[in-house]
């Protein structure tokens, strides 16, 4: 008995006020404030796995910018090849281990992996080699995973058979599925909305909605590209991406590209920003090897042009390189004040 009591003492803490408060559970729970249409897109580089030479190290970097996406709210990541076009493998056999002979693939392939919900990973994802060390990355824990101690409105499920009338939807929860009015075939990933009224019934809706609509963050799409130009030109928002920033070590500092005018500055205006990261070589080696990039003449230092804005995320590093899961860590914490309040 006393030693649960230490142990209970022991997560126990005084607030400034004097107050105690348990410190054996997570309390920063996402909190919506509102729906919203505007989106932050965040682009890398097959690249980012050519330092890689074990598939525990390249599952560890995927592991890391998954997290750095799940934590910042990412709404969609881009992979583009980035290496030149005569040296990429072909007749690559989808079945087979791709880390070392497709690693945009590789990416894309874990990505989607890490940002499904884990009760409908069995149902959708076929065991595959890409997936024999999933079980070292770290799980994204995002609003759109079930948790026991959550109810939200809005759930990602898989259609099951079963149902006389309209579609049964596992959405992993202990009370079993819910089911919806709409004929939809098996084993297909869907939104829905639950009924206040009747939790065991819901309705189909747009993928967009529970971030549009109930302001929650919803996980990130992925959109594979491949080259850096084909990361604007073939966006999925209606008008492209409206503002865009490219990173490399040789560009402003945050607060020089975005100096505070004043305290209470408001949050920058856009509809859908882009944020690109390079891989070792930066973004200007993405740009020479870029066929359609190179007949409009934007190679080396003009890469830049490409973009609104070019920032270093860390000026004065310590380290000669800075890996481009750092960079996401580092870029997008600091850069996060931009669209932070909005």
């Amino acid at each position: 008995m006393a030693e649960y009591e230490h142990d209970r003492q022991k997560k126990r803490r005084l607030t400034k006020d004097g107050e105690y408060v348990d410190t054996s559970k997570p309390s920063a729970f996402f909190k919506p404030a509102g729906g919203r249409e505007w989106t932050i897109s965040v682009a890398i580089p097959g690249s980012v796995l050519s330092t890689c030479r074990r598939d525990d190290q390249r599952t560890n970097v995927v592991s890391h910018i998954a997290r750095a996406l799940a934590v910042f709210s990412i709404d969609e990541v881009v992979v583009f090849d980035d290496s030149h076009p005569d040296a990429r493998a072909h007749d690559v056999d989808p079945a087979s281990y791709t880390g070392d002979t497709d690693p945009c693939g590789y990416l894309d392939h874990l990505l989607q992996y890490l940002e499904m919900p884990p009760f409908m990973r069995r149902a959708l994802l076929p065991i595959h080699p890409n997936l024999r060390g999933a079980g070292l990355m770290a799980s994204l824990d995002m609003p759109s995973h079930p948790h026991p101690t959550d109810w939200l409105p809005y759930c990602e499920g898989v259609t099951v058979a079963g149902a006389p009338e309209g579609t049964l939807v596992d959405v992993g929860r202990k009370d079993g599925p819910v089911t919806i009015g709409d004929k939809v075939p098996p084993k297909t990933r869907i939104t829905v909305r639950v009924d206040d009224r009747d939790p065991s019934r819901a309705e189909p809706v747009e993928p967009r909605a529970p971030r549009a609509e109930g302001g929650y963050y919803w996980g990130y799409s992925v959109r594979r590209c491949g080259s850096l130009a084909t990361v604007f030109e073939e966006c999925a928002f209606d008008g492209g991406y409206d503002l865009s920033i490219g990173t490399s070590e040789r560009g402003l500092s945050i607060p020089e590209a975005f100096p505070d005018k004043k305290k209470g500055r408001e949050p920058l205006s856009f509809s859908h920003l882009l944020i690109v990261f390079g891989g070792p070589r930066g973004l200007e080696y993405a740009a020479e090897n870029d066929p359609q990039l190179n007949g409009m003449g934007i190679v080396r230092g003009r890469t830049k042009e490409l973009f609104d804005h070019w920032i270093n995320v860390l000026p004065g590093q310590g380290s000669r390189t800075i890996r481009t899961d750092e960079a996401l860590f580092i870029g997008l914490a600091g850069l996060r004040r931009l669209w932070e309040g909005r």
